[in-house]
């Protein structure tokens, strides 16, 4: 019996919430090896060193790869990205695998597709066919045109990609494997370590036990990137004015995290708000733990849209960064507004109707997708009909 090597390319934090059931699977499936290559910003200490979460849960990284280029600007993600095909491209002919898997939307994620398809290696794309907006909404689709199989997060999403033009034999809907992680800390959601002393982070030691706690992760949009310290700057107010208990995570590397991370360093300093804490990261469970624990979410990340619908978190999704993308009755939208900011939150603190969608999984995607990668024949040539 042949062995498949599937490579999976972790590019940044979020990423590896992403995949993590599936790495699991694949690594302890009879039929499958697992390669694992982090570059991006999964590699970075200002972005919360992901690569050292990965490292502690067990997995043997084969292939560190740095490509981040400063400047936090669509320039810098270009050329990040041209970086990183050359850099993956040298991976690939090192490690040579059966597979590779290229997860999601962010900008840096096409690197990995360009570095597989020319050189004749099956592609499989992770969570194609979804609606967001920003330079994402490109790279997803153009992950999905140079994809071989896609392993889709929603019935919603597996329409798209057959609409697309794509063979109906090779569109799973597997769900996606961050409710994986989502349906464990169901089970449990026991707050069980204080946050502030397992990881640190700067600001006041807020209040959470007390009076409870909001969680904010909002990251620049690519597309209106020179008003991102403008936007975040709106949140903070409304965050500060409200005076609630709030842990406020980093921004992304996505063009505009220096006016992001800008905006909340001056307010930081010029307001010493009493009610904010920083962080930069944490491990996959611990942040799903203290989500399901808060208030409400409010930002702009795709966890309120799909971790939290799941978990019935209340959620205040900021601006246009997921732009229709499909949501549960956990999620009300407002602009970059202090005041709209401040009352959809109030709407969200009060709400009682809120209920648990599965829109996006039910739990079991990372079996599903090992399972569907060693039975399924695998190929670097399609022909689309439309």
């Amino acid at each position: 019996m042949s062995i498949k090597k599937i490579c999976i390319v972790v590019t940044a934090r979020p990423s590896y919430s992403r995949i993590k059931t599936a790495l699991i699977a694949i690594k302890n499936h009879s039929k499958l090896e697992l390669q694992l290559v982090i570059t991006g910003s999964a590699l970075l200490g200002r972005y919360g060193n992901a690569v050292d979460f990965i490292e502690k849960d067990g997995f043997k990284i084969d292939e560190k790869v740095f490509t981040v280029l400063e400047g936090e600007n669509p320039t810098s993600m270009a050329k990040t990205t041209g970086l990183a095909v050359m850099e993956l491209a040298s991976v690939f002919y090192r490690l040579k695998p059966d597979a590779v898997i290229t997860i999601a939307d962010r900008f840096e994620t096409i690197a990995t597709s360009i570095a597989a398809s020319y050189q004749n290696i099956p592609l499989i794309h992770i969570q194609g066919g979804e609606v967001t907006g920003n330079i994402d909404e490109k790279v997803r689709h153009a992950n999905t045109k140079l994809a071989d199989l896609h392993l889709v997060a929603s019935e919603n999403a597996k329409a798209r990609v057959l609409k697309m033009g794509e063979h109906p034999e090779t569109v799973f809907n597997t769900g996606c494997p961050s409710i994986d992680l989502a349906a464990e800390i169901k089970k449990n959601p026991k707050l069980d370590f204080d946050p502030i002393l397992k990881y640190g982070g700067v600001g006041a030691n807020i209040n959470w036990k007390k009076e409870g706690y909001l969680v904010v992760m909002q990251h620049p949009v690519t597309t209106e990137y020179a008003s991102a310290r403008k936007d975040v700057e709106q949140t903070l107010q409304a965050v500060f004015e409200l005076g609630i208990p709030t842990f406020w995570f980093w921004p992304n590397v996505d063009a505009g995290s220096d006016g992001t991370s800008n905006g909340i360093r001056t307010f930081r300093e010029l307001k010493k708000p009493e009610n904010i804490h920083f962080f930069k990261n944490m491990e996959p469970q611990d942040f799903l733990k203290l989500l399901i624990n808060s208030r409400c979410l409010i930002g702009n990340s795709s966890v309120g849209i799909r971790e939290c619908s799941y978990l019935k978190i209340p959620v205040v999704n900021i601006g246009s960064r997921q732009n229709r993308r499909q949501r549960g009755n956990n999620v009300i939208n407002s602009s970059y507004n202090k005041c709209e900011i401040i009352e959809a939150i109030n709407n969200r603190l009060a709400a009682k109707d809120i209920t648990s969608e599965n829109m996006y999984g039910d739990g079991k995607s990372g079996k599903r997708i090992a399972d569907i990668l060693a039975d399924t024949d695998l190929s670097f040539h399609k022909t689309i009909t439309y």
